[in-house]
């Protein structure tokens, strides 16, 4: 009797459940489905936008604009602060949305016996009791228990990290679990766990113990929040003091004093923060990632480690023969994964495997001991753009598909299988024999068998071995050897197969035992679910940057350690640490040697966790890529969790801030390299913004401790700000990388924002912009008597002062005169439109009444111009030896 015939009586002796018991059961332990975590509403998203200190800053000094009569400025503040608000909500609706539109890890149905019928349902209406049919394919609905297994295999990579698939049989109390996928074979199973009651859902529980915290570029932004509030009433007090002191009229030196506050509060930092953040989410969806939270870009800039697991993240999740053995011959593969481009090297040089008839019938034997099948793959469309694929996809076992793979390499197409070998009938798999048998005609009425199996058992079955002579009997020098060959394989982590034949008659018996001796043996294929190709530059880029890549996986150790020494990630001086020795480990053995590790396998869940946050412990900004359930708990503790957007879990990509749409480790890379850029453009922009206000600010007060009249009006402070606060800081956003971007090493984790004399550069330059602004005053004062003159050329200077800086503020390492001022034609743009509008603001007659401005002549234009270059001149004396020392010690540290 065939299986589905056996499953059929199977059910009329169990029946299943009824829809009466199902319902009552449904109601008693709900949906088969993970408690969904808080769902933010668009309300909720809008609302947290306005929390960040600097907003609130700005909303208290709107309302002071307001009672102060500036309505022009008050309008101008709300305008930004509605710009950074909506651009926040609509970057993570719309990713939220773009969620909901990934989800697609659970299976959508199952089937399962209810009153004796099999009926197919959703999968959320799976019960505890209900008896559920599998089958190749087949995605488990939740855990279970089987009853019947025919030829059972399980791929549970995603719940245990072992990339091979798992043979199931009845014995003991054998166990399947939700989300796992069937690649071969049939089964019965009784639901023992559904929901969050299944091993998937435990995992998915363990992240609501892990809470979310700051990354470094929020920390660093309050702070700096903290100083510009301080800042703020520092300055608004003393200016109105000092002026009221002097017998200014207290009205206007109060309208003075909330002018300069307001002005140096630079309400474009926030708004110009999300603007760059979003480009480089922009600039990252083009090339496959999606960025879940603005900042975790950002976060991926400062990591010091990165943590990956192997399977389908460093691998492709694709079993490869990469070896084959005869007696004859030992040849090597090239080629990965289900693609059939490839070579076999025989002594380092490209054979033709056709003109070598042994390894021929070894893959022949590989290709029809089988029950795989390859689907031709074309290119499919992505979620946000079209991702090219190549190769195949599987139907059925990735070992039997491996070999099929190796087999079209060499030319014999499953077409000259067919018409060579016509399959007459099949000895399953099964764990007692360790093989599997089919029986094929070869024409003229001839039979034969063709066995593939474990080594060590196929061998034993061998009376005989095959090369291109004929066959000669097995004699235990010829024994020795293949063992030999066997244990060279298993050191280098390949899976080993084993492939023979025997020509049957009619006296050769119907029972596997008699079928399945006297063999001839035929050769050994060895095989390894190979690294991605994109893998070795983007780990080589890792140790260029100064992070260290660390792979997690529940793999065999000795498979984990080949393919992280291939990658380079394990080295001489590293160590590879399995997780039953990370069980005998204490906390603080363990952070003694975390630090010393590569490769961590055979862990677990738990031991996942374990290591990430042993590594925060040590000081590390942790990056985890993960696909399967079981890291989901590591990718959330992690500094930045990136999940994975084709293989990766629902649990999982909620977990994370970074969905990697085409689960390309390099991908990953690139959205380092794109969180380094982002941030040393936020510490441009920084730097410009504050040392223009520091600039503006120590003109007034200063200007006010000389006993000079008051320097300039309150509109030309605000227009001032709004001038170059504006476009030119937001351009500065827009910078393209520096080429030393993934030279250097991460920055550390406790490094202020100003770190790296970014202060005492803001500080020099701030003071050099308020002392030439008083120099223009002063000078164009006693050239001409007039305050108005005066204060129009303080109006001028301050605003071209600040137009140059933001040219310098391009480079922390070279000066003016050693960067490419046009490589960045948007910073262009945004200063000559900001010339523009300073100059309506002195030379047009209806807008001098506004500003209070007259008309300068050319000899004090050349004034204002000698007192803007002195800024250039002296960063350039101070700066440009300290500067190039900086370079060249990076440089000898790197060589290091």
């Amino acid at each position: 009797m065939d299986f589905n015939g056996h499953i059929s009586a199977k059910a009329d002796k169990i029946h299943g459940l009824s829809e009466k018991e199902a319902k009552k059961l449904l109601n008693k332990y709900g949906p088969n489905a993970f408690k969904g975590g808080k769902k933010i509403n668009p309300l909720g998203i809008f609302v947290s936008q306005f929390k960040d200190i600097l907003i609130v800053i700005l909303v208290v000094s709107t309302l002071l604009s307001v009672f102060m009569g500036e309505i022009t400025e008050a309008i101008a503040i709300i305008l930004i602060i509605m710009l950074n608000s909506i651009m926040g909500f609509v970057q993570e609706y719309r990713t939220e949305k773009t969620l909901d539109a990934l989800k697609n890890m659970a299976a959508p149905t199952a089937r399962a016996l209810r009153d004796g019928l099999i009926v197919t349902m959703p999968a959320a209406e799976i019960v505890p009791g209900d008896v559920i049919i599998i089958d190749q394919g087949d995605r488990i609905p939740a855990d279970a228990r089987l009853l019947e297994a025919k030829s059972l295999q399980i791929d549970e990579s995603l719940l245990t990290g072992e990339s091979m698939p798992v043979e199931k049989a009845i014995g003991t109390v054998e166990k399947i679990f939700m989300g796992t996928m069937v690649t071969k074979g049939r089964g019965m199973a009784l639901i023992s766990a559904t929901g969050m009651q299944t091993e998937m859902g435990k995992i998915a529980g363990m992240l609501t113990t892990i809470e979310d915290e700051q990354t470094p570029l929020q920390k660093r932004l309050a702070e700096l929040g903290k100083y510009i509030a301080i800042g703020c009433l520092v300055t608004c007090s003393l200016v109105s003091v000092t002026g009221i002191l002097r017998g200014e009229p207290v009205f206007n030196m109060i309208i003075i004093g909330i002018s300069l506050a307001v002005a140096a509060v630079p309400e474009g930092l926030p708004a110009i923060v999300t603007i760059a953040l979003a480009l480089g989410v922009g600039r990252m969806l083009k090339r496959n990632a999606l960025i879940r939270k603005l900042t975790a870009v950002e976060t991926l800039g400062c990591a010091t480690v990165v943590c990956s697991d192997k399977t389908g993240t460093l691998t492709e999740n694709k079993m490869t023969v990469r070896s084959i053995y005869t007696p004859e011959h030992t040849c090597e593969v090239t080629g990965s994964g289900f693609n059939t481009e490839g070579e076999f090297l025989f002594q380092g040089r490209r054979v033709n495997v056709n003109l070598m008839e042994d390894v021929r019938l070894a893959l022949e034997i590989g290709a029809c001991c089988n029950n795989a099948e390859l689907i031709s793959r074309p290119a499919v469309l992505g979620l946000f753009k079209k991702i090219e694929h190549s190769g195949f996809e599987i139907s059925g076992d990735p070992t039997e598909a491996a070999l099929l793979v190796a087999a079209q390499k060499a030319g014999i197409t499953q077409r000259e299988i067919d018409k060579s070998y016509k399959k007459l009938d099949e000895l399953p798999f099964d764990s007692e024999r360790k093989c599997m048998s089919v029986i094929v005609s070869i024409g003229g009425g001839k039979r034969r068998l063709f066995v593939k199996g474990a080594p060590d058992i196929i061998i034993e079955k061998c009376s005989s071995v095959h090369n291109s002579k004929g066959d000669h009997s097995m004699t235990e020098s010829v024994k020795a050897a293949i063992m030999r060959a066997n244990d060279s394989m298993a050191d280098r982590a390949l899976r080993v197969l084993a492939v023979a034949y025997r020509d049957l008659n009619e006296s050769s018996g119907i029972t596997p035992k008699e079928l399945e001796k006297g063999l001839a043996f035929s050769g050994l294929e060895g095989m390894l679910d190979p690294p991605r190709r994109e893998a070795f530059s983007a780990v080589r880029k890792c140790i260029q940057a100064g992070i260290r890549p660390v792979m997690i996986t529940g793999d065999h150790k000795k498979t984990a350690a080949a393919v992280a020494r291939e990658l380079g990630i394990l080295t001489d001086d590293k160590k590879v640490i399995t997780g039953a020795e990370l069980d005998n480990m204490s906390e603080a053995q363990l952070l003694n040697v975390v630090s010393k590790t590569a490769v961590f396998a055979r862990v677990s869940p738990n031991h996942k966790l374990r290591i990430v946050r042993s590594l925060k412990k040590c000081g590390n900004v942790v990056a985890m890529t993960g696909d399967g359930v079981n890291d989901a708990p590591a990718v959330k503790e992690a500094d930045i969790g990136v999940s994975m957007g084709l293989t990766g879990t629902d649990v999982t990509k909620e977990a994370s801030s970074i969905i990697l749409l085409d689960d390309n480790f390099a991908s990953m890379i690139a959205a380092i390299e794109e969180g380094r850029v982002i941030y040393r453009n936020i510490r441009k922009f920084i730097r410009y913004l504050i040392s223009c206000n520091i600039g503006e600010v120590l003109t007034m007060f200063a200007g006010m401790l000389m006993g000079m009249p008051v320097v300039l009006l309150p509109i030309q402070i605000l227009w001032v700000n709004l001038v170059t606060d504006g476009l030119p800081a937001i351009a500065l956003g827009l910078e393209p990388p520096d080429d030393d971007v993934m030279d250097q090493k991460p920055r550390g984790v406790t490094d202020s924002v100003f770190s790296d004399g970014l202060l005492g550069m803001m500080l020099f330059r701030g003071c050099i912009i308020g002392i030439s602004t008083l120099g223009s005053f002063i000078s164009i004062y006693k050239m001409t008597g007039s305050v108005e003159s005066a204060r129009t050329a303080a109006f001028m200077t301050l605003v071209f002062v600040q137009l140059v800086h933001v040219f310098e503020c391009k480079s922390e390492k070279k000066n003016l005169f050693h960067i490419n001022l046009f490589n960045n034609l948007f910073l262009v743009g945004a200063v000559l439109v900001s010339i523009t509008m300073i100059l309506s603001a002195v030379y047009l007659p209806i807008l001098q009444t506004v500003f209070g401005t007259v008309a300068l002549t050319p000899p004090q234009l050349l004034h204002i111009l000698g007192y803007v270059l002195i800024g250039p001149i002296l960063s350039t004396v101070i700066f440009h030896d300290r500067s190039g020392k900086k370079i060249r010690s990076k440089n000898k540290t790197l060589q290091a």
